[in-house]
């Protein structure tokens, strides 16, 4: 269940705080694939299946920029916002992709509220997240989402988890 977190001083109240993890999902060759096709990334490693099993890991592995893509629909697992007018993706800081994810695996995410930088109804968050893989031990990704937050021109829009 995503943690609801309402307006400025919601986001505000977990600043410090660990918000939980997402649901795990699973990375098949036909999500490898598309990937591959809306990106041109078309790496052996990724798409060839014969040859990849003859390559390091024994079988197909996610392009990294694949899971990287993960982290925002994953992060409507975790929390909800509401009554906020914008929360738009301003950058990325720290990131390292630190495993491979093959084939058949399953990903999930892990989030915390790493700092909240408010001036009045506006100002930047930062989401420390990581990745881990069913088939691994330690983390595959680790960022820091940095998003810019602030009200809506007009209508407030609500950012909610899908489905």
């Amino acid at each position: 269940m995503p943690i609801l977190l309402r307006g400025i001083e919601g986001i505000k109240a977990y600043s410090g705080f660990h918000l939980g993890k997402s649901s795990w999902v699973e990375v098949s060759q036909d999500m490898i694939n598309a990937f591959a096709s809306a990106t041109d990334d078309w790496d052996w490693i990724s798409v060839d299946e014969a040859r990849a099993r003859r390559g390091p890991f024994g079988k197909p592995v996610a392009q990294n920029t694949l899971i990287l893509s993960l982290i925002v629909p994953l992060l409507h697992d975790v929390f909800v916002l509401e009554d906020i007018g914008m929360n738009i993706v301003h950058g990325i800081d720290r990131l390292r992709f630190l495993g491979t994810v093959p084939v058949d695996s399953s990903v999930r995410l892990n989030v915390a509220v790493k700092t909240v930088n408010m001036t009045g109804d506006r100002g930047h968050w930062v989401l420390a997240c990581r990745m881990e893989c069913d088939l691994s031990d330690a983390p595959v990704l680790e960022a820091e989402l940095v998003y810019c937050v602030g009200p809506a021109i007009g209508e407030p829009i609500r950012i909610a988890a899908v489905g």
